[in-house]
Parts: C-alpha cells; sequence; structure tokens
C-alpha cells in the first residue's frame, strides 16, 4: 500500500472529471463467539476516500460509522443469541405463562358459575318433589258436609200475574238452613264456599241462597247458615199441584247446592280444590213453624 499526500489528492481531482475506480479495503474482525472455537471471520467492505473531507476521521461522518459499528454489534448479538438457542438453552416465555394463568382463572369462574347453576337447579327439583308430595298427601282431606235442618220463616202462595201480566199461581217463601262442614286435613286449613243453594218445587227455585265465603282451621268443625229467600215466584202449571199437595199435609221440595273448599297446603304454590254436591229431600208444610230435622239417609253427598 502508498500513502497520498495531501497535495497529490489535490493535483489529481481537477484534471481527471471521472474519478479512477476506487479501491475496496477489506477489514477482518474475530467472531464474538470466540468460546466455541469458532475462528471463522466475518469480512467488511471499507472504500477508499480521495479527500480529506471524505475520509471517515472527519466529523461529519462520525454518525455513518458509529451507525455502521453498532449495526455490526447487533447484528453479531443477534447472530450468538440465536446459535444459543440452538445448542438447547431453555427459553423463558413469560407472556405466554401469564395468558395461561388468565385461562386458567377463566375456567375456574366458568366451573363456579355451574355450580351455582347446579346448586339452584337441584334446589328446584328438590323442593318441587317435596310440594308434589305434600299435594298428594293433601288430595283424600276433603270437606265434610252434612245438612242438620231447615226452619220455615214464611210461606205463602196465591194468584198473581208475572212480569209479562200472564196470570199464575204465585209464591213467597223465607227459611234458612243449617249445616255442618267440618276440616279433617291436619296440617292446613281451608276456605270454604257454595254455589247458589237452590229450594226447588217441581224444578221450580222458589227460594235461593249463598253460603259466605269464610276461613276454617284445621281440625275443626263449624255450623253455618244460609238463609233462603223466594219472593212471589211464579208457578205457572205447577201451582195447582202445590195447592193440593199443602192441603195433603206437605210440599215436597229438593234442597241442591253445591260446597266447594280449597285449602293453600304451601301458600300460593300448592294449593288442593274440593267439591261437594248436595241434594236433600224434605216436606215443607205451610202450617208448621217447627224447623224440619232432616236425615242422614235424606240427603246424598
Amino acid at each position: 500500500m502508498h500513502a497520498k499526500s495531501d497535495s497529490d489528492v489535490t493535483s489529481l481531482a481537477p484534471s481527471s472529471p471521472r474519478s479512477p475506480k476506487r479501491p475496496v479495503y477489506y477489514v477482518q474482525s474475530p467472531s464474538r463467539d470466540s468460546n466455541d472455537g469458532d475462528k471463522s471471520s466475518t469480512m467488511h467492505a471499507t472504500p477508499a476516500f480521495n479527500s480529506p473531507m471524505e475520509s471517515p476521521s472527519h466529523p461529519s461522518y462520525g454518525r455513518h460509522s458509529r451507525a455502521s459499528s453498532t449495526s455490526r454489534v447487533s447484528g453479531t448479538l443477534k447472530g450468538s443469541r440465536k446459535r444459543g438457542n440452538d445448542k438447547g438453552w431453555p427459553e423463558c416465555k413469560v407472556i405466554e405463562e401469564e395468558g395461561d394463568y388468565d385461562g386458567l382463572y377463566g375456567e375456574k369462574g366458568f366451573s363456579r358459575r355451574c355450580q351455582i347453576l347446579m346448586a339452584l337447579f337441584g334446589f328446584i327439583v328438590i323442593f318441587s318433589i317435596f310440594c308434589l308430595i305434600l299435594w298428594g298427601a293433601s288430595r283424600p282431606y276433603k270437606a265434610r258436609v252434612s245438612v242438620k235442618s231447615l226452619a220455615v220463616h214464611n210461606f205463602y202462595f196465591g194468584e198473581g200475574s208475572d212480569m209479562t201480566g200472564v196470570p199464575t199461581k204465585m209464591v213467597t217463601m223465607n227459611c234458612s238452613v243449617r249445616m255442618s262442614v267440618y276440616n279433617p286435613a291436619t296440617f292446613f286449613g281451608i276456605h270454604v264456599s257454595s254455589d247458589a243453594v237452590n229450594l226447588m218445587y217441581s224444578e221450580i227455585t222458589v227460594a235461593t241462597g249463598q253460603l259466605k265465603k269464610y276461613y276454617q282451621p284445621r281440625k275443626s268443625n263449624r255450623i253455618v247458615l244460609v238463609n233462603l229467600q223466594g219472593v212471589k215466584v211464579p208457578l205457572y202449571g205447577a201451582g195447582a199441584s202445590l195447592a193440593v199437595d199443602n192441603t195433603n199435609g206437605g210440599v215436597p221440595m229438593t234442597l241442591v247446592f253445591d260446597v266447594r273448599s280449597r285449602g293453600n297446603v304451601v301458600g300460593m304454590l300448592v294449593r288442593t280444590k274440593h267439591w261437594r254436591h248436595v241434594n236433600c229431600s224434605l216436606v215443607v208444610d205451610s202450617r208448621k213453624t217447627k224447623p224440619i230435622t232432616l236425615k242422614a239417609s235424606s240427603c246424598a253427598y
């Protein structure tokens, strides 16, 4: 190699517009992986400069020199790191492990929700079975009704006309029915009511009334009264036979009604309902005011 002076460089620059091909210098640097015994070297091309301004020693080109050296160092580190992994060095994947923990916590939360839902479903099933058992146990407990007597307060019949002006026999009657209601249930009370209580003659209702709704406790017996009343009830063709029957000692009549009972076994969730049809036959005499006692054989329940 020959060193050039500043005067030679200055004299050559203006003489030839096209400068000759610049010689290329190669710098050999040892590999950083000296422990492996690898003696291979990395070759970097360094061009020659025609003037002192193009020299690397000039401050304006210091940044490029440092950048190139930095790139060489970083490239060497990347290569050594990669070769280190090829040797079997363990790799730490911290981010992936944190993701696994998050997934594990998510699974725990999902299983907890499943346990809550399963417990709720199990409670509903057990409670439903319990309510079904109570409902089945309450079915045999029907309210027992027994008609005791019928007291006639007023009983009149005579000639009259209906609302359209048709002449016919008419009857006016006022009476009361005495009956007993027994609740045999051992663990719930009942609400007792009835449909219309009708006193009929030859399929004509001559007096009617209704049992007022009330509550009856468990294992209890109660006597109730129902007032029946009929005012100027037209009899039409049955009026003639009514007069004959009353003359012969009494008018045959029929007492018909339905008794309803409802028991709240478990509040409003479990209910039991029963009804009983009552049909009693009796004879009414307008000349007697004594209550008519009804025998057990006179009524059908």
